[in-house]
C-alpha cells in the first residue's frame, strides 16, 4: 500500500479527537511531501538537524513535533519553528527551551515525559520528580513555555496487559496534574504497535511512524 493509502486507513481507526503525528525521521521528503498531499500537517522528528532541513524545504504550514530525546545545546537550532517538543525529561532543558524561545520571541509548547516503561532504557521524570516540578516556583515562572501536558513511552513488549498498565499509571498522573494548568490539554502516548491501547486508556495524541511510512532500515 501506498504511504496516502496507509495515511487514511490509519486515520479510519482513530477517533476525531485524537491527533495524529506521522513519525516521519529517517524518512525522505518525497515520502513526506505524500502524506502532506494526502492532508497530513503534523510530522514527528527525533533529530533536530534532519527535521530542520525539512523544515526550511518543505511548506510552512506543517507543524513539526520533536518526539525524541532533547540534548540541550541543539535547542537553539530548532527554537524558531518548532510546534510541540515532547520529549522533555529534566528542568535543565525546561530551561534552555525557555531561554532560546526568549530569543526567537516565542512560546513554545512542551510536554513532559514520564517514565512509565518498566524498562531503563526510556529517559523522564518519575512520579515524584514530576509532581516536585509542577509545584516549583522557578518553574512556573518561565513566561516562553507553556506546558501542554504528558508523554510516555511503555516498554516494548508483546506482553500487552502490561502495556496497557503502563498507560492507565500515566493517564492517572495526567488526571491529577491537569486541574493546576489551563493548558493541560495533550497526553501523549501510543505509538504504531501500541496505539489502539494508548486511544482505549485516554491517549488524545498518537505517534505513528512505520505504518504509515513502511519499516524504516
Amino acid at each position: 500500500m501506498s504511504i496516502a493509502e496507509n495515511l487514511k486507513s490509519i486515520r479510519n481507526t482513530i477517533p476525531q479527537s485524537v491527533t495524529l503525528v506521522a513519525v516521519s525521521k529517517t524518512k525522505p521528503i518525497p515520502d513526506l511531501q505524500e502524506a502532506y498531499n494526502e492532508g497530513q500537517r503534523i510530522f514527528g522528528e527525533n533529530k533536530v538537524q534532519e527535521m530542520t532541513e525539512k523544515w526550511e524545504q518543505m511548506p510552512k504550514d506543517i507543524e513539526w513535533h520533536m518526539i525524541g530525546h532533547v540534548q540541550r545545546n541543539k535547542v537553539k537550532y530548532m527554537a524558531e519553528y518548532v510546534s510541540l517538543i515532547h520529549g522533555v525529561d529534566s528542568p535543565r532543558l525546561l530551561k534552555e527551551i525557555n531561554k532560546q524561545a526568549e530569543k526567537s520571541n516565542r512560546t513554545i509548547s512542551c510536554l513532559l515525559q514520564v517514565h512509565i516503561a518498566e524498562e531503563d532504557s526510556k529517559f523522564g521524570f518519575d512520579e515524584k520528580e514530576l509532581l516536585e516540578l509542577v509545584e516549583n516556583q522557578e518553574f512556573k515562572a518561565f513566561k516562553n513555555i507553556k506546558i501542554k501536558g504528558l508523554m510516555g513511552m511503555a516498554t516494548f513488549t508483546d506482553d500487552m496487559a502490561q502495556v496497557r498498565r503502563e498507560f492507565k499509571n500515566l493517564k492517572s498522573l495526567y488526571a491529577r496534574i491537569k486541574d493546576n494548568y489551563t493548558d493541560f490539554s495533550i497526553l501523549s502516548m501510543g505509538m504504531s504497535g501500541d496505539y489502539q491501547i494508548a486511544i482505549e486508556e485516554g491517549s488524545t495524541m498518537v505517534r505513528i511512524g512505520s505504518s504509515i511510512f513502511g519499516s524504516r532500515n
